[in-house]
């Protein structure tokens, strides 16, 4: 079974900063896309941000660019988000997503990491 580990998570003022390693322990992850998502508390779950195998394309949503740096250290088998000026409304809990490109994909999941940024 594929499970990522989430770490890094805590409460944090607004406009301070957070690292959230997600590590694969067991397996690599060199051949496999990750994503971050976050879900708040009565909110549907949305994408943060994703990195491709290789680290060329990087994609962020709207309302993290700029703040957020998604960044891959395959040696280390670890994908990291660095959370910069941080606001109360990213308060949730965090995930990575594993995405394994074969016929048919397999996708994994973390257990995630709550992140608290207080006014």
């Amino acid at each position: 079974q594929l499970l990522l580990v989430e770490s890094g998570g805590g409460l944090v003022q607004s406009g301070g900063s957070l690292r959230l390693p997600c590590a694969a322990p067991g397996f690599t992850l060199d051949d496999d896309a990750i994503g971050w998502f976050r879900q708040a508390p009565g909110k549907e779950n949305e994408g943060v941000s994703c990195i491709s195998r290789s680290g060329s394309t990087i994609n962020y949503a709207d309302d993290v660019k700029g703040r957020i740096t998604i960044s891959r250290d395959n040696d280390k088998n670890t994908v990291y988000l660095q959370m910069n000026s941080l606001k109360p409304e990213d308060t949730a809990v965090y995930y990575c997503k594993g995405v394994r490109k074969l016929a048919p994909a397999i996708v994994y999941w973390g257990q995630g990491t709550q992140v608290t940024v207080s006014s």
